[in-house]
């Protein structure tokens, strides 16, 4: 017992030291962007809506910037996380991409990794003073396209094949939540029908970790223990629509196939 009592003792200031330098890089972090949009982006979003000649593509640049240096940030105040991306994850153009959610930083993570992006936000979020004019500008889709938002929807949808076609990606959780327990949830079928609709490749990704950086529920980043965050493609689906499309249903076996693969 008297062990016991010792060790309790020993490890209390450790772990009010951990919780602490968890708080000062929590409080840099989401710092970032509030201050560096403020100070370094609000002008730059400004001057792109007003004078750009694709005003779409340069706000996801500006995005992808934005949440490149959001990582930098964690890398250097966060030095025991890892973040590993395979440079064929980066390659990955012209394509719908679905991958699982652990975490809020998923959609973050994959902004930044796609200078060319698109993807699917909760409609919530385009009532968001700011933040749902730059998802508006940037060409996000709502996840519902009902009420104010149908016309949202069509136009978005109506130019989806020729931005794919130009270079741009589409990604998508279609789990539609975050797992809280790492196992891959019910999947909405939109991805599967827009890549059948836009003929394009269907990548399947795998995010693993990012949860235990920023937990579900948790307002404070875990910098304090290791980990390594990764992306990685677990499948590449190329149907021949011309001879042989693959059906929505076939293309969601494919996909959830591809992830119980992964968790063997």
């Amino acid at each position: 017992m008297a062990e016991m009592q010792n060790y309790n003792d020993s490890s209390q200031p450790q772990l009010w030291l951990d919780r602490g330098i968890d708080c000062i890089v929590t409080l840099i972090c989401w710092g970032w962007f509030l201050f560096g949009f403020i100070l370094f982006f609000s002008w730059r979003y400004l001057v792109a809506a007003l004078a750009a000649k694709d005003p779409e593509l340069t706000f996801q640049r500006l995005n992808s910037r934005f949440y490149q240096i959001f990582f930098r940030i964690v890398r250097v105040a966060a030095p025991r996380q890892r973040i590993e991306i395979d440079d064929k994850v980066a390659a990955i153009r012209s394509s719908v991409i679905v991958c699982n959610h652990l975490s809020y930083l998923d959609p973050l993570l994959l902004i930044a990794l796609f200078p060319q992006q698109r993807t699917i936000v909760k409609t919530r979020f385009f009532t968001i003073p700011i933040f749902g004019w730059i998802i508006t500008r940037a060409g996000y889709l709502p996840a519902t396209g009902g009420g104010p938002f149908a016309k949202l929807m069509i136009r978005q949808m109506d130019t989806m094949p020729s931005y794919l076609r130009a270079g741009g990606n589409l990604f998508v959780f279609p789990e539609g939540t975050r797992s809280r327990d790492g196992k891959l949830g019910n999947l909405h079928k939109g991805a599967f029908k827009i890549a059948r609709l836009c003929r394009a490749p269907l990548y399947v990704l795998d995010i693993c970790n990012t949860d235990k950086l920023f937990t579900p529920g948790k307002f404070l980043f875990n910098t304090r223990r290791e980990n390594s965050i990764s992306v990685k493609i677990i499948d590449c689906i190329e149907p021949d629509y011309q001879r042989n499309p693959a059906t929505t249903a076939e293309l969601e076996l494919r996909v959830r196939q591809a992830y119980c693969e992964r968790q063997k």
